[in-house]
């Protein structure tokens, strides 16, 4: 309860000048109470922070393991993460830019780089292209769920709408960057 409080004030009002004080009256609990449980609203913040990556996390890897190909793969970790935002707001991407918060946060939960690691392998084995290359492809890409997940919240496009055009830009980015990659290798090897 003290989390779910804490998050809808991340949302609504940012980090900045939240206590722990603040939290527990919008939870209608005690101060005394909430520091039976954090030390302090950093700590509070690192334990929300968790929940909500583990969380997004855990449904975009169901969604990536129900996938067939690299497509469906694509689309069910958008659409999760499309998803979550238009529940949760970018309570994580607010959490990630505090550096008291996201800095010393138990990797295990949530490893950008052997997540790129991962999907990058899957892309030089499905469209023919070195490992190097396909990690700079896929490390770019990750920026687009992102911006996508910003624009979702203005509410200018339906979340499905949008879901296909994030798909589209990242496979169509993929596809342009392996054809180029290809036209490069062919021009140093014209024979």
């Amino acid at each position: 309860m003290l989390l779910d409080h804490a998050a809808e004030l991340v949302v609504s009002e940012g980090i900045a000048g939240l206590t722990l004080e603040r939290i527990a009256r919008e939870a209608g609990v005690s101060k005394s109470l909430i520091y039976n449980y954090f030390d302090g609203v950093s700590d509070l913040l690192k334990e929300l922070y968790e929940r909500e990556l583990k969380g997004l996390r855990h449904q975009q890897y169901l969604a990536a393991q129900k996938a067939k190909s690299y497509e469906e793969m694509v689309r069910g970790i958008t659409h999760e993460y499309l998803k979550y935002i238009e529940r949760h707001g970018q309570v994580i991407e607010r959490l990630q830019a505090e550096p008291s918060v996201s800095n010393g946060r138990d990797p295990t939960y949530y490893d950008r780089q052997s997540s790129v690691d991962y999907m990058a392998k899957l892309v030089m084995e499905h469209f023919d292209m070195p490992l190097d290359f396909a990690k700079a492809i896929t490390e770019v890409s990750y920026g687009l769920p992102a911006s996508a997940g910003e624009y979702l919240l203005r509410g200018d496009i339906d979340r499905d709408e949008l879901e296909d055009l994030t798909v589209s830009m990242i496979l169509g980015a993929v596809l342009n960057a392996r054809n180029n990659y290809l036209a490069r290798r062919k021009s140093f090897n014209p024979g």
